[in-house]
């Protein structure tokens, strides 16, 4: 298998394109623009951003996503990338560990103070042992050393996309049952909190001094709001709401 970083003659001349956060790899290998449209249209289709201050690097790695189909943009620093509109996207990066301004692994620090949960592939000429467990366990998914083969590479990145696709559908779950639970009144978040703990209406009724006719009105009520058919349906979405909700209850 042909190494990540070995280069065919004919790229050097290509090294030498521009490659601003507005533009991509086309199938034939080119950068072109993104329009606008097609920035709005394309959002959901996963995206690999390479930030490698290396342009042979760059321009290697981009060609060799591009060859499988996969939407890649490339930056040579971390300022570049956050001038950019890109960290919405859903996908993976690939980054290297030293750039000049932030290091690769402020950059992953930064992003996680912000929210930002992108999954991350470290590529890196640079590595240690120390680093790499930093790496890991800020939740990078891979930290690999230059020069990666380009198959070890391109399985990193379905990984590393598949895992960010399923965190964008874990906060997606957790936006959509806490923006119903806010719907409840309060009495109804007690009861959902009793339900779903496992408690009877007998039980509920006598807690909450309540009568069992009433708690039954009550818990109906939620699973209608919370859009919850069975019980166990009520039990996973309490669990993905987050601890903020849920704890503000009265006891």
């Amino acid at each position: 298998m042909t190494e990540l970083v070995s280069y065919a003659p004919d790229r050097d001349a290509r090294i030498a394109n521009a490659w601003s956060p507005a533009s991509r790899m086309t199938v034939a290998g080119e950068p072109r623009s993104l329009s606008a449209a097609e920035a709005r249209g394309g959002d959901l289709v996963p995206l690999v951003i390479v930030v490698d201050d290396d342009d042979a690097v760059r321009l290697s790695i981009c060609e060799l996503l591009e060859s499988v189909g996969i939407e890649s943009i490339c930056f040579g620093s971390t300022r570049e990338l956050l001038d950019a509109d890109v960290l919405h996207r859903p996908g993976c990066m690939i980054l290297d560990v030293r750039m000049p301004g932030l290091s690769g692994l402020d950059f992953q620090s930064h992003l996680a103070a912000n929210g930002i949960l992108t999954s991350i592939i470290f590529l890196t000429g640079h590595g240690d042992i120390p680093m790499t467990v930093q790496a890991m366990k800020a939740g990078a998914v891979d930290f690999l050393a230059k020069p990666a083969r380009d198959q070890t590479l391109l399985d990193a990145v379905n990984k590393a996309i598949a895992a960010d696709l399923a965190k964008r559908g874990d906060a997606h779950t957790t936006r959509q049952n806490a923006g119903l639970f806010v719907t409840l009144t309060p009495r109804e978040r007690q009861v959902m909190r009793a339900v779903v703990q496992g408690a009877l209406n007998k039980q509920i009724a006598y807690d909450l001094g309540i009568t069992e006719v009433t708690v039954k009105l009550h818990r109906s009520s939620v699973m209608k709001k919370m859009r919850a058919p069975f019980v166990t349906h009520l039990v996973r979405a309490w669990q993905s709401l987050p601890e903020h909700l849920r704890d503000e209850l009265p006891g």
